[in-house]
């Protein structure tokens, strides 16, 4: 969960849950921590026709000032590591850029209506994607600026943002149905990944264990 995420990571001070959602704001009082503060949403900016724009000057009026993060449930894959990575790249670059957003290399064949956009198909018609120079999407994992920025730019970045680059599995984002079963899906495969190396782990500490059956426990012999 993305709250529990929040919470396990070392550089985030306070967090602030925008919802107009009854169910999400029940979850969100199931933890018990001073860091989390509900701020119900109003109504007008609830809808699926809110603009992001309409959000960035509603978060000028209810943010402290400081730096803020800006991150989203629906990117489940981004855990308190990756957070605290990001927040860590913020702050080393603070001096060269304004801020920072999250971004997916993408680094393959682009066209629009006029022809290719990312290398010079009269050069080489079908370069390796190796060389292709790449394109930055921004997949919206997360954003960081100064609550000023915010006020002059009107903008979650500045004039002069670092790109984080997160890989394709990291940086997945959840749209749509057959996206959340696709998600589901990778957090399974990740589960049995993690109880397999756990299972190779205490098969290394306790080298001398003996399974006793289906609904029985390791124990050291």
């Amino acid at each position: 969960m993305k709250l529990e995420q929040l919470l396990q990571s070392k550089r985030i001070k306070n967090i602030i849950v925008s919802t107009d959602d009854p169910n999400v704001i029940d979850i969100c009082k199931g933890f018990v921590s001073e860091k989390i503060t509900i701020l119900r949403r109003p109504d007008e900016l609830a809808s699926s026709a809110t603009s992001t724009d309409e959000l960035i000057k509603y978060v000028t009026n209810i943010m402290p000032t400081g730096h803020i993060l800006w991150t989203h449930v629906t990117s489940p894959f981004i855990d308190a590591h990756v957070y605290d990575n990001i927040a860590k790249a913020y702050f080393e670059n603070i001096g060269t850029h304004d801020s920072l957003m999250t971004v997916t290399r993408l680094a393959k064949f682009i066209w629009d209506d006029l022809g290719p956009i990312n290398y010079d198909h009269d050069c080489e018609k079908w370069p390796r994607t190796q060389t292709i120079k790449p394109l930055w999407e921004v997949n919206s994992g997360a954003f960081i600026a100064h609550k000023d920025t915010y006020k002059t730019h009107m903008d979650r970045v500045g004039s002069k943002p670092y790109m984080f680059e997160l890989n394709e599995e990291i940086a997945f984002d959840i749209d749509w149905q057959t996206e959340f079963q696709i998600a589901e899906a990778i957090f399974k495969s990740k589960n049995i990944q993690n109880s397999q190396r756990v299972a190779r782990s205490v098969r290394y500490k306790y080298p001398y264990t003996q399974c006793l059956g289906e609904n029985s426990t390791l124990r050291e012999l």
